[in-house]
């Protein structure tokens, strides 16, 4: 079953052109990687279908829903849920009390229980120090507990922008190792921003790369790092 399916999506930020008629369906379960050079208009595209930024034209359809234009409150109670780049911790808050605000607007109290205990297990260290500062963790810390907020919406489709961003290799191991168990577990569906095409051959999934606001290669993640025209589309020559 398709979750989500954008049509000839174009974003503009005053005069420069953002995304440039952007089409793509992700379906229930799946893991998309979106890769693409600095500028390619990868995190514009997660803000788009986040309701931030508005489109010009096209459409975003979330589980045969038309959402284009809609509000983020309202996209986000479709069960979508964003983790920005940049890790936006409160500081001043504790861990358990920045996992309790990402279950601000759910109602179902006991199963909040349920996910808060289930974001513990998944990762003891937010647990051990749930009282903490969140400003005082670490950058993979706080990685994690943004991970895990997300997870406290309750969403059927998370979109990730850069999780590997400035990570020890061993936490980026860590951190997908838990992505991909928490998918299959929760049928979870993932579009996940990566500069390392490298990471999203060895998860595996579909990957798309974009280069200048466009989608330019496609295909399955193992066969696409295999390919000379994923250098040629990431780097700008070539016929792209």
């Amino acid at each position: 079953m398709t979750l989500l399916a954008i049509d000839n999506l174009t974003v503009r930020y005053g005069r420069l052109t953002a995304l440039r008629g952007i089409s793509l369906k992700i379906a229930e379960g799946e893991i998309l990687f979106v890769t693409g050079p600095n500028g390619a208009g990868k995190s514009t595209l997660l803000n788009a279908i986040a309701g931030v930024v508005p489109p010009i034209s096209g459409s975003i359809t979330m589980d045969g829903a038309e959402v284009t234009g809609a509000p983020p409150e309202s996209i986000a109670r479709r069960r979508f849920s964003l983790v920005p780049e940049g890790r936006n911790v409160f500081g001043a808050l504790s861990i358990e009390e920045n996992l309790k605000v990402g279950a601000g607007m759910r109602t179902d109290r006991q199963k909040v229980a349920d996910d808060l205990k289930t974001v513990y297990r998944e990762f003891p260290m937010l647990a051990e120090r749930r009282h903490a500062p969140a400003g005082m963790l670490s950058g993979g810390q706080q990685q994690m507990l943004v991970i895990g907020r997300a997870l406290m919406t309750s969403p059927r489709l998370m979109a990730i922008d850069e999780p590997s961003l400035g990570l020890a290799p061993m936490i980026i191991d860590q951190v997908y190792e838990i992505l991909e168990r928490l998918r299959a577990q929760r049928k979870l569906t993932l579009l996940i921003v990566e500069q390392s095409s490298t990471r999203a051959m060895m998860t595996g999934g579909r990957m798309i790369l974009m280069r200048g606001g466009r989608i330019v290669l496609e295909g399955e993640a193992g066969d696409m790092v295999k390919d000379e025209r994923l250098k040629q589309a990431y780097f700008g020559f070539g016929d792209h």
